[in-house]
C-alpha cells in the first residue's frame, strides 16, 4: 500500500479554519509571552525605593506646653506629656495587639479602641490585656525646641528635665 502525502491533499474548510485558530492561538501566547517579559524587563530598571517615615520631629518649645498637658500627636503616633518634674514622650501604639491608641481628655486617659485597654497620662497599664506599659521613647532638646525620635526607646522612668 503506498503512503499517502496528506500535504499535498487540499484542505476542507473545516481544516483550514482549525488550523488558522490553532496558528492565531499559538501566536497570541507567545506575543503575551514576549509583552509579560518585556513588561518586567523594563521594570527590573527602576529602582525599587523605600520611602520609610522620618523618626525625628520637632514638637514645638517647652515653655509653650503648660504642666499637665498630654500632646496627641496621631499621625507621628506619639504622646508627649508634661510632668511636673519635666516632659516625658511614649508611643501611642498598644502594647496588646498594635493598634493606635486614643487620649480621652475627659477621662484623663489613653484608651485603646480595639481591645478595651486602658493606659494612664504616664503610660501604665490601669486595665485590659496589654502586657505592659506603653514605651517611652527618647525626648531631646535642640536648637530649643522639643525633638522625639520614635525609632529609639528609652526606659520608663526617663524625664527630660527642662
Amino acid at each position: 500500500m503506498p503512503l499517502i502525502d496528506d500535504l499535498k491533499i487540499p484542505l476542507e474548510d473545516a481544516e483550514h479554519s482549525r488550523r488558522e485558530f490553532l496558528s492565531l492561538l499559538g501566536g497570541g501566547a507567545i506575543g503575551v509571552a514576549s509583552l509579560g517579559t518585556a513588561v518586567t524587563a523594563v521594570r527590573f530598571l527602576w529602582p525599587e525605593v523605600l520611602f520609610e517615615e522620618e523618626t525625628r520631629f520637632r514638637i514645638g518649645k517647652p515653655e509653650e506646653v503648660p504642666v499637665g498637658t498630654l500632646l496627641a500627636l496621631p499621625e507621628q503616633r506619639v504622646y508627649v506629656f508634661h510632668a511636673a518634674d519635666g516632659f516625658f514622650a511614649m508611643t501611642a501604639v498598644c502594647t496588646h495587639l498594635g493598634c493606635l491608641t486614643r487620649f480621652e481628655k475627659e477621662n484623663n486617659r489613653i484608651f485603646c479602641p480595639c481591645h478595651g485597654s486602658r493606659f494612664s497620662t504616664s503610660g501604665e497599664v490601669t486595665d485590659g490585656p496589654a502586657p505592659k506599659p506603653l514605651p517611652r521613647l527618647q525626648l531631646t532638646i535642640e536648637a530649643g525646641l522639643l525633638v522625639v525620635d520614635s525609632a529609639k526607646v528609652v526606659e520608663q522612668d526617663v524625664i527630660l528635665k527642662v
